[in-house]
């Protein structure tokens, strides 16, 4: 029944083209070469199976914590300038909204451009919306932390994870390295992050 219709659509076409547009034989033979050719098209690629109802967007995948969430107070503290647009940025992309919790950290960078905790969130919330991925957004982001606090071990060691989770690990024992030198011997996550060093030596060593 799709098939008829189409065909008569077409023949209709062209009756109403040959009679109305004054075209010569060559112009006749271009018409009806368009019009199959369009045929042939939609008969190729053409689905008149599917339903013609909008696909609905895909669902937003609500994001659990991860360690920047558990670790940022411990490292960079509660009640710096930074931790308002952290918390509306966690709280967007807690509910799979990741682009706005990039957007939600941005604004704040632009009252606060020199914040190295804002560009070490925005790194993160970067590397949350591409999938994980490092992009080189991300990427000057992070080195842009480390670049404002270069005595602070927090921009270093959750760029090491980053570095590490795309498969970069040379960059994020060097990046680790640089923050366990820097943090305190009583520090909570001092043992986290040896442990971290660790696994990246055991992994050199493994047999393969």
């Amino acid at each position: 029944m799709v098939w008829l219709a189409l065909l008569l659509l077409a023949l209709a076409a062209f009756a109403a083209i040959w009679r109305f547009g004054r075209l010569d034989s060559a112009g006749v033979q271009l018409l009806a070469a368009a019009l199959l050719l369009a045929l042939a098209g939609y008969a190729w690629q053409g689905r008149p199976d599917l339903s013609g109802r909008p696909r609905p967007p895909s669902a937003r995948q609500p994001i659990a914590q991860t360690p920047f969430t558990l670790l940022r107070r411990d490292l960079f503290g509660r009640f710096d300038a930074a931790d308002f647009w952290l918390i509306l940025a966690e709280s967007r992309w807690a509910r799979g909204d990741t682009a706005d919790a990039a957007r939600a950290i941005r604004a704040g960078l632009r009252a606060r451009p020199r914040n190295a905790i804002l560009w070490t969130g925005y790194g993160h919330a970067l590397v949350l919306h591409g999938g994980g991925i490092l992009s080189p957004a991300a990427d000057l982001a992070f080195r842009r932390a480390v670049g404002l606090a270069p005595d602070h071990p927090g921009p270093l060691l959750f760029y090491g994870l980053a570095l590490a989770d795309n498969g970069r690990f040379d960059e994020a024992e060097r990046a680790w390295r640089r923050a366990l030198a820097l943090t305190p011997p009583t520090a909570s996550w001092r043992e986290g992050l040896e442990q971290q060093l660790r696994l990246l030596d055991q992994a050199r060593t493994a047999p393969r």
